[in-house]
């Protein structure tokens, strides 16, 4: 495959991505990485079975058609220096973390030479994408752990250091069906970023460069707070609800896209939702 090294691009997927049916999520991750002449690589740092997770989507993607796929199983630090996997990482057209626990990843992954490869390989065209855990890390600060299904407040979230693919955000996923709004809001009030991202299973935000694209069944929802008027972090324990106003939400579904930079959505129609137009509510 040429690269294009005038584009990044990342398939962020919220989890539970469909393996057996039409696949069309992990169909658009193998286009972008080459179609039949794609080299995939799949982390498995975040599993503690890594055999099985790789395994079963070696069959996936065998299926698509792509032309090489191998695992990259790094059980420590060590191994994340290991010369063949580097050498994997370097032919790579694609590399694709799974699911499991995204402080595995960050714990055995970042600052190391696989770390500084797979960015380097990221900067010259090559798609990375991650599922579940493994979306959870593409952020410079990610969501370790936290609590579902509550109203927003600090003490619900807890975040660490990702690898930094997409920098300035906060992604969520499993989004919907496990009630995380409240979380991501927390998570995003904390954290020097103003725009969250959550995503639901079998949806996937397709970034590239600065443009967002959803695919798949659910939809991906955009905390947008760059335009808040206020929140009450400041004046708050740590078990105290957190408030905030002036945000905007964004619930976008399959076809709908996202500027990163101007932040506005984009229409099927390719138009931009004029904000000065108000909509009549019903008495």
């Amino acid at each position: 495959m040429t690269e294009n090294t005038s584009k990044r691009q990342l398939v962020i997927i919220g989890g539970a991505e469909d393996k057996d049916g039409d696949c069309h999520i992990l169909r658009e991750f193998v286009r972008r990485a080459g179609s039949t002449k794609a080299n995939i690589v799949i982390m498995t740092a975040a599993t503690e079975l890594p055999r099985d997770v790789g395994e079963n989507y070696i069959r996936v993607f065998e299926r698509l058609g792509a032309e090489k796929i191998r695992i990259v199983d790094t059980e420590t630090r060590e191994d994340a220096s290991s010369s063949t996997a580097l050498e994997a990482i370097a032919k790579a057209t694609g590399i694709f973390f799974t699911g499991g626990d995204q402080a595995r990843i960050t714990s055995i992954l970042k600052d190391t030479e696989i770390d500084t490869a797979i960015h380097k390989r990221f900067s010259e065209g090559v798609v990375i994408a991650g599922t579940s855990a493994g979306a959870a890390v593409m952020p410079d600060k990610m969501i370790v752990e936290g609590d579902s299904q509550t109203n927003p407040r600090m003490e619900i979230v807890d975040m660490g250091p990702g690898l930094g693919f997409l920098p300035g955000v906060v992604i969520d996923q499993h989004f919907s069906q496990r009630g995380r709004l409240g979380r991501l809001i927390s998570a995003l009030i904390q954290e020097p970023a103003v725009l969250g991202f959550g995503i639901d299973e079998n949806t996937a935000m397709v970034v590239t460069d600065s443009q967002i694209e959803v695919i798949g069944e659910g939809s991906v929802t955009i905390v947008d707070e760059s335009e808040a008027t206020y929140n009450n972090m400041g004046e708050i324990l740590k078990d105290e609800p957190l408030a905030i106003c002036g945000a905007k939400l964004h619930i976008l579904p399959h076809g709908y896209k996202f500027d990163l930079k101007t932040r506005h959505p984009i229409l099927n129609d390719g138009s931009i939702p004029n904000a000065n137009v108000s909509v009549p509510v019903a008495s």
